[in-house]
């Protein structure tokens, strides 16, 4: 069973995310269009196609800088506080003192706190508030739980993508306190939250890339 992924499972792991925000997309801005201005489907995408961009052949092979190189280009997309999050995520996860030519569940663990810390700085949103928070946090921590049991990094991404979409599927009751759906109130509830489900969706991804590169059916 694997017990590391390399930049090139990595980038692996970003073309699962990506192909699953192109299938997506639209779903994504029709929930956005509920409570914002229905584009977060068109941001998510232009959002995935900077992190290939980032990953292809060509770029750099140091992981970390790699992922450093990602969350600015992330960070360049107009897309609002989803885009600019995100972009942080990738970010932070470069700036992790961890890794190597292989990534253990632990490196990948630390990775993925250092990329949740950055986010954090940025905003005060809690899971709960009904934000892409709702998803991250769940995810991260399953991926920390699943190091710490000693599981292999694709029990930790599958154990993350359930967390990931537990969380988002959570918002659907929960009243926005943050972004314009905030002055929504309680019109929100009955509503998935569009960046925790892309979030989802990403993690998802994350794990589908990695199983599918054993030669293993993916969806978490």
């Amino acid at each position: 069973m694997r017990s590391g992924i390399t930049r090139a499972d990595f980038s692996r792991m970003i073309a699962g995310a990506a192909a699953l925000i192109r299938a997506q997309h639209a779903m994504l801005s029709q929930l956005d269009s509920a409570s914002g201005d229905g584009d977060h489907g068109t941001t998510m995408l232009r959002a995935v196609e900077r992190l290939e961009t980032c990953f292809a052949a060509g770029s750099p092979e140091d992981l970390r800088e790699c992922l450093r190189e990602a969350g600015w280009g992330v960070l360049g997309v107009d897309g609002g506080a989803s885009s600019s999050l995100l972009g942080t995520f990738f970010g932070g996860m470069g700036d992790a003192p961890a890794g190597g030519a292989s990534i253990s569940v632990r490196d990948l663990a630390t990775m993925f706190e250092a990329g949740l810390a950055a986010v954090w700085k940025q905003t005060k949103a809690q899971p709960g508030d009904k934000t892409m928070m709702d998803a991250l946090v769940p995810a991260v921590t399953a991926v920390r739980s699943a190091a710490d049991g000693g599981e292999s990094v694709i029990e930790a991404l599958r154990d993350a993508a359930s967390a990931a979409r537990a969380g988002a599927e959570a918002t659907r009751n929960l009243t926005a306190r943050y972004g314009r759906a905030k002055f929504l109130g309680e019109k929100t509830r009955g509503h998935l939250d569009p960046g925790a489900t892309s979030m989802s969706l990403l993690f998802e991804g994350f794990f589908n890339g990695i199983v599918e590169s054993e030669g293993e059916p993916g969806n978490a």
